[in-house]
């Protein structure tokens, strides 16, 4: 609940958007990471809803919450490589949603974006694709996403990058699924260029979509001894979700300072409790 001036209102209904795939494997991780969310906190209200390609759409699910009494609505972009710019298909979708939905409050977090913590869940993917395949030694790491991001997306890639190489003392890449930049078979070239033989690509991919996979096989074909995983429905991603909502979730308080909390139900993640920026 969110507490205000001695009085409760309920915290807003979370909806996580996500991109449609036809393939039924991808779109399950996504249904798992919001079971998962749902599981861990029960006092929200917590739905999908998916961008293109396959039901429940975000004015479909808006439809349905409004008619369950619900007003106030909090979008949540499971998007990696955007840092604040949510896309065209999510504004689109949201002025639509607006436009039919006049007396509902509704708005957009930013999404989770490359964060720090990604790394993480990227080391443990990789050292299970490096386990698998029995390899011992890298002498440089490529670091894959979907798209370059949004400006501020793109140099928080960079950024890291830079970490993830520092981490590992090894040179790391920056590689692009979607061609709005280094190709992963580019990235390597360079590497390769550097004297460098045994590589190894990161993807920072929440499912194994298309672009996941035609990646992987171009990593492959060019060379790389292994490539980790997706992301999937893991714990840090829960975490970030969560505190995107939170912020997002405390600026549709009217009028409301920014040093002021909402409940601690809303706001905590494990012992952490998040405040506005």
């Amino acid at each position: 609940m969110i507490e205000r001036k001695g009085t409760q209102m309920t915290a807003p209904a979370l909806v996580l958007l996500a991109e449609g795939s036809a393939e039924p494997r991808v779109v399950e991780v996504i249904h798992q990471l919001r079971k998962q969310m749902q599981v861990q906190r029960p006092e929200l209200s917590i739905h999908l809803a998916f961008l293109d390609h396959c039901p429940p759409s975000g004015p479909q699910v808006v439809s349905t919450l409004a008619a369950r009494g619900v007003k106030e609505i909090v979008f949540a972009p499971l998007t990696l490589s955007h840092a604040v710019d949510v896309g065209d298909a999510a504004e689109q979708m949201l002025a639509t949603v607006r436009r039919n939905h006049p007396g509902l409050s509704v708005t957009v977090a930013h999404p989770i974006g490359p964060a720090t913590e990604l790394l993480n869940v990227l080391d443990l993917r990789l050292r299970n694709a490096l386990s698998a395949c029995h390899a011992l030694e890298l002498d440089a790491l490529v670091l894959c996403a979907p798209d370059c991001g949004d400006p501020r997306g793109a140099s928080l890639l960079a950024r890291r990058a830079r970490q993830w190489g520092s981490h590992h003392k090894l040179p790391v890449a920056v590689a692009c699924a979607d061609g709005s930049g280094t190709s992963v078979v580019s990235a390597m070239a360079s590497l390769h260029e550097q004297g460098r033989r045994a590589i190894a690509v990161g993807c920072l991919f929440l499912t194994a979509d298309d672009s996941y996979v035609l990646a992987s096989e171009q990593a492959i074909a060019a060379g790389a001894v292994a490539v980790s995983a997706p992301l999937g429905a893991d714990g840090h991603i829960i975490d970030l979700i969560i505190a995107r909502y939170a912020f997002a979730a405390m600026a549709m308080l009217d009028n409301a300072p920014a040093s002021e909390h909402l409940g601690a139900d809303v706001l905590t993640t494990g012992n952490t409790q998040l405040m506005a920026l």
